[in-house]
Formats: C-alpha cells, structure tokens, sequence
C-alpha cells in the first residue's frame, strides 16, 4: 500500500532531539522553542510567534484573547475540522458557518457580510490546501465592522497572498505541526500574534496563567498566578524535530510543489476537476485533491484505488450536517456548495521525498480506473 501520507524524516532529528535529552532541558521554552519561533518570525515577518501543542490550542488561545462567550456569535466555514469551531464553542459561542466557494472550497468573501449580526465577535477563515481565502476582501469588511479575523492556516505554512504570509493577515494566525502536515513536530503548532497588544496576555495564557516569562526575562523576581490559561506550551523535543525542517523548509516546499505540479499535468485530461490556484496565491502543495461527479461516484473511486494499492482518502464531512454542528451551531443562507463538493472530492498521496514508481503507480492507477469506468 501506498500511504496517503509519510512525516518527514531528516537525521538532524535525531540528531537534535539527542542534543536535547542530554540537556535535561526537555519541558519547552529552551533553545529550539526560540529558534523555530525566531526562523518563523524573521520568515513570515509575524510580530510574535508561540510555540503551542497543537494549532487546536492555538485556536483556544485565540478564543480566550478575543473574550468570547455566550451569545457570541462567530463566522466560519463548515468545511473544516473540528477543533475551528469547537474552539470557540468551548467558550460558549454560537458558530454562524456560511457557504464556501466551488473552486478553492475556501470560506466564500461574498457571503460573510449578510451572515454578521450585532452578536457577530470575529470571522475566522480557513487556508484549505494551503490555498489562501481572499483576505484582501475579508480584512475590508472586518474593519467595516471592527471585527477580528483569525486565520486557521493549519495547512497554510509557507503559502503566501499577495506574497504576504498566510496567518499573518489577521489579528491572529494559526499553525498545525501535526504529524500530517508539510513540517512536523507530532503534535504541535504556533499562534501567530500580528497585533501587539495581545502578546503580553498571550504568553501568559500559554504559561498556565502565570508570568512566568516575564519572570524569565527579568522582569519580575518571581512568578505568580496572574490570569486564566493552561499548558498550552509544546516540549523541546517536539520543537528540535520541527526546526530540523525549517531548516530545510525551502528544500520541502519546493518539492512538494513540484509533486502538485506532476500531479496537475498527468491528471488534468481526466474527467474530473482539479484544485484551483486563483491568481495572487502561493500555495504550499498540502493536499492535492480531484473531484468527481458524485458521493457515490467518490466511494467507487476510492474503493478501487484502496484496493490497488493507493492510499487515498476523502476529507472533512461538513460540521454543520454533524450533531455537533447542530447543536452549537447554524448554517446562514443556501448551502450551494458546501455539502455538494465536499462529497466529490478525494486526496491524493501526498509527501515530501515520493518515489518515481510511486507516484506512476498512482497516476496510472486513476487512469485505469477512469478507462474502465468509461468501457464500463
């Protein structure tokens, strides 16, 4: 079997981590937290960089730094994973998901404006396959009615708009190192801060509610309880494995591009639909996915290549269909697309460092599949 998805592996990992173990400094906030948030910093020209263990804190931290609560409510896509909107739920928000747009399956900019209410309290967005929304747009009606934006770019790192980075376009931004994603620690991720005045109150959070780095940079002679928070602080160990990768970050991105790239070229005779780019986005290769005519044409398909040897999947069932998405939340206006795309479409294996004979088994694989399809 082909897998849908491989972690990358450098021997500076190992090397790194090792470093790190004889330290004893294992707990996080040591040398490698620094690096990775300095590279990420100087890279992405963000203002403040956090380590996180996950981009789940990540958007938590997001949610306790805008105060939301019950009766807010809070714009975002349903086409998207879990942790968006139970982030906010947690706090006891309403989630509002509007419509996504047909071509990028991103959060639809034309649509956001009708779904803002009195209790709107931010939009959040959501970088699909490390395409961007249109955030020129978004940012334009968010200061029409002076409300955050947090940019879930979990699958966003290295991808620009406008050759801005994405996840710094909002008042927040936020990063997934899962196993899964283009540069990995595990399980890990940042928060993104471009606006100063939440950087103070953001480290404090992700100190279990303490000053505790303000402690560390001499600031106090002793650190305290000071406000709410958890352990929203990654390990050393999770940070030597990712800085590994930005090291290399140039190396991974252009390959994976270049991946999407073959994919692009060798499929886009098929029958099917294929990701679109729209002009002014830089994306990062995250997911390459087709589309096909149905949710039953989708599960033949899939069917078919598990069973030749290609680990293919499907992504995220809308959260609005769900019992979650029900209970905490509403779909505003006409479900045009949501539901519709996300059934046609299917991800490819997708993986830094993919053999040749890898990816012709693939590729050959569909063809064949959609050969038969049309004898049949």
């Amino acid at each position: 079997m082909i897998p849908f998805n491989k972690a990358v592996y450098f021997d500076s990992m190992k090397s790194y981590v090792g470093e790190v173990l004889e330290s004893s400094k294992i707990a996080g906030d040591g040398e490698y937290t620094r690096r990775c948030a300095e590279w990420m910093e100087k890279r992405f020209q963000a203002k403040k960089i956090l380590l996180t263990t996950s981009c789940t804190a990540a958007l938590e931290m997001c949610a306790i730094l805008l105060d939301v609560g019950p009766g807010d409510e809070v714009i975002m896509p349903s086409y998207t994973f879990v942790t968006t909107a139970n982030a906010f739920v947690l706090r006891g928000a309403k989630i509002v998901f509007v419509d996504i747009r047909r071509d990028t399956m991103n959060l639809d900019e034309a649509k956001i404006e009708d779904a803002i209410t009195k209790r709107t309290k931010a939009i959040v967005v959501v970088h699909y396959a490390g395409v961007a929304c249109e955030m020129e747009k978004i940012m334009q009606i968010a200061h029409k009615y002076c409300l955050p934006v947090v940019e879930d770019a979990a699958q966003g790192v290295m991808a620009a708009y406008k050759d801005k980075a994405l996840g710094t376009w909002g008042t927040f931004g936020c990063y997934s190192f899962h196993e899964t994603k283009n540069y990995t620690m595990g399980e890990g991720g940042a928060l993104v801060i471009n606006e100063e005045a939440y950087i103070e109150r953001a480290e404090v959070l992700r100190e279990k509610g303490t000053n505790r780095s303000r402690f560390f940079r001499g600031m106090v002679d002793k650190y305290s309880w000071v406000d709410i928070g958890s352990s929203y602080l990654s390990s050393e160990i999770n940070a030597a494995v990712l800085f590994a990768q930005l090291e290399r970050a140039d190396e991974i991105n252009d390959n994976r591009r270049a991946l999407w790239e073959r994919y692009y070229q060798r499929l886009k005779d098929l029958p099917i639909d294929l990701p679109c780019v729209p002009d002014g986005c830089s994306h990062n290769g995250h997911i390459f996915y087709i589309k096909v005519d149905n949710l039953k044409e989708r599960q033949r398909a899939i069917t078919y290549l598990n069973e030749h040897g290609i680990g293919a999947v499907f992504h995220y069932v809308p959260l609005h269909s769900s019992e979650g998405g029900r209970r905490y939340g509403r779909f505003f206006g006409e479900d045009c697309y949501t539901t519709k795309e996300s059934e046609r479409l299917i991800r490819m294996p997708m993986w830094y460092g993919i053999k040749e004979e890898e990816f012709e088994k693939i590729v050959r694989t569909l063809e064949e599949y959609f050969l038969d399809s049309v004898r049949g």
